[in-house]
């Protein structure tokens, strides 16, 4: 009778899982997450990288012999219109003259949209400051741009004079690297 207490019992490692496999099957478990996480967190990261076209036109060197006194270019920076205008004495004579003007929405000094000792260059990026419409110059009360679609008019300093938009046409970052070389960007 002993014997078949004995055996009828159970046996203490018994309906047990063997530990070996239960840390494989955890590790397992664990490693498939991770690299679930990283398949999925991979495009994510990586379409924060800037595109490899915008690297390329981070900055942009332009000729300024190619724009005579009097007119100006429009040019592509970053997918961005451009003017780069040759003002003439007059022009920069009229927008020094409304520096402290009462309609200015956005006061800002014409020497200050400038770079010293290339007043006759003024660049800025060619996007109304409302909705982002291209101005055409030569327009409005003020000689300077006009936005066709809502009416903003800039004046020869590209500062809103009148309408909706509310700030000056903005001035990218830039520099004369000589006489009749400009770096944009």
């Amino acid at each position: 009778m002993a014997d078949s207490l004995a055996q009828s019992a159970p046996s203490p490692t018994e309906g047990v899982a063997d530990p070996g496999r239960r840390d494989f099957i955890n590790i397992l478990a664990v490693s498939a997450a991770v690299g679930g996480v990283a398949a999925v967190a991979w495009p994510l990261v990586d379409q924060l990288n800037p595109a490899a076209d915008t690297l390329a036109l981070a900055s942009l060197e332009f000729d300024l012999t190619k724009v005579a006194l009097g007119q100006e270019v429009t040019i592509a920076w970053r997918k961005q219109p451009v003017f780069i205008r040759h003002r003439t004495p007059e022009e920069i004579a009229k927008a020094r003259a409304a520096d402290h003007a009462s309609d200015l929405k956005d006061p800002e000094l014409d020497s200050a949209r400038v770079k010293p000792g290339h007043d006759e260059w003024l660049i800025v990026l060619a996007s109304c400051t409302h909705l982002g419409c291209v101005p055409a110059f030569a327009q409005g009360e003020y000689g300077g741009w006009l936005c066709p679609c809502h009416g903003s008019q800039y004046d020869t300093s590209a500062r809103i004079r009148k309408g909706p938009a509310p700030k000056n046409l903005i001035v990218p970052d830039y520099a004369f690297l000589s006489d009749t070389k400009v770096k944009i960007g």
